[in-house]
């Protein structure tokens, strides 16, 4: 006896082709800009380290070689000697050196000082997308109010406009603003006015005990600020790429 089996046909679900996403990120990198003769450079980077102990961990910072302009064959034992400094560096930015080795960081391209929006990048509805080589304009300049008092070990980013405290800044905190900074309790943190690139920004405190002020990425430490300014109400601002530190009176 033969049987004869049937064979049902199941129905069959298409499967989705799932696409992948690239989703944009933004965010601040620290530059490191070497120069020669590159001895006294790195006293004055290990002088900053020792005046603020793990401020590049977690960070991530550039090498902008566009100054010192090495060899190529120089690039990787620079990147090492930074390493060992616990400096990890991101990306390279280098103008005439169009190739590095794979065990390198990757060579930055289109790099810009400034930060752009992503939403005032986007085109209206209905309107003709803007020219590649056109740039988007920053939002407008917004202060942000700090009611209460920056605890140690806080951060506090804002890169477009001014950053003001109501309160105090603790020991271990630091503040990144792209405008001017007020603080009208006691500074014992770290300051970076101008960070986005604006030489005009000031630092005023009511009393003055930062680790460290900066403005448009000069900065001074606690160990060289005049004792003088210590204590009191100060205002800070660049003069001729150098951090002046003056009494309020």
């Amino acid at each position: 006896m033969t049987s004869i089996a049937t064979i049902e046909k199941n129905s069959v679900t298409p499967v989705q082709k799932k696409s992948i996403r690239f989703p944009a990120r933004s965010f601040l990198a620290f530059a490191l800009a070497p120069e020669a003769p590159l001895e006294e450079w790195f006293e004055g980077l290990d002088h900053w380290t020792e005046n603020s102990p793990g401020f590049f961990a977690g960070r991530p910072v550039v090498l902008d070689l566009n100054l010192l302009r090495p060899d190529p064959s120089e690039v990787g034992s620079l990147v090492a000697q930074l390493a060992e400094r616990g400096i990890r560096i991101y990306a390279i930015e280098a103008n005439g050196i169009e190739v590095l080795g794979p065990d390198l960081p990757p060579l930055l391209k289109g790099a810009r000082p400034t930060v752009i929006d992503e939403s005032e990048a986007r085109p209206e509805s209905g309107s003709k997308p803007a020219s590649s080589a056109q740039t988007a304009e920053p939002p407008a300049s917004k202060s942000l109010i700090i009611r209460s008092p920056i605890r140690s070990g806080q951060s506090v980013y804002h890169p477009y406009g001014d950053v003001i405290v109501l309160g105090s800044v603790g020991s271990g905190s630091e503040i990144v603003a792209g405008g001017s900074v007020h603080v009208y309790g006691t500074l014992r943190g770290r300051v970076f006015a101008g960070a986005t690139g604006n030489s005009e920004a000031l630092i005023f405190c009511r009393r003055n005990e930062a680790e460290l002020l900066a403005v448009d990425g000069w900065y001074q430490t606690a160990e060289d600020m005049e004792p003088s300014s210590r204590g009191r109400a100060v205002q800070v601002f660049l003069e001729n790429d150098v951090i002046q530190v003056t009494a309020l009176n």
